[in-house]
């Protein structure tokens, strides 16, 4: 971390593109609060940046993820990490009712709420993504929305650990 902590604010952004899906401003914001003791404080700065910012950027934040096997990963134009993530949970090999069913979701999901669903998927088969998909649907707007929020910080938490050779699995 001492290496980290001394990086200018770009080299710092930088080391950390990706932990947050297209927001260097939460790598930016966290900067500020160096030195860091161990990867814990760091992480610890990221997601207070998370979510001590405006609705509006943690709105953006949020709406910066992909869906769920979705266009972006029909396509290929999912981030490294994002790629990853999702190859892991199996949802590059959806049979055609799973992949219908998550379409439906993503739709239904996004008409509802008007961001991406996020759900931190490693050590999640398709059937329990799909079910948590569904449960969460019945949600309401705020408590989607911090979800989302808790899911991100989730989802960076593993990429941190996953980046700085820690033990992503025990978390």
């Amino acid at each position: 971390m001492q290496h980290l902590s001394g990086l200018a604010c770009a080299a710092f952004v930088a080391a950390l593109d990706g932990v947050f899906e297209h927001s260097p401003w939460v790598a930016e914001r966290a900067w500020l609060r160096r030195p860091f003791a161990d990867l814990a404080a760091l992480e610890q700065a990221l997601v207070e940046s998370m979510l001590n910012a405006s609705p509006a950027e943690q709105r953006a934040l949020i709406c910066a993820h992909p869906e769920l096997a979705g266009k972006a990963a029909v396509a290929g134009e999912l981030t490294a990490e994002s790629t990853r993530e999702q190859a892991g949970a199996r949802l590059d090999a959806c049979s055609p009712a799973e992949f219908a069913r998550l379409q439906e979701l993503n739709a239904a999901y996004t008409a509802r709420f008007g961001f991406p669903f996020i759900l931190a998927v490693r050590g999640l088969d398709r059937a329990a993504i799909i079910a948590r998909f569904a449960e969460r649907i019945g949600h309401t707007p705020e408590q989607e929305f911090a979800e989302a929020l808790q899911q991100i910080a989730r989802i960076a938490r593993l990429r941190l650990h996953e980046r700085f050779g820690e033990d992503a699995q025990a978390i």
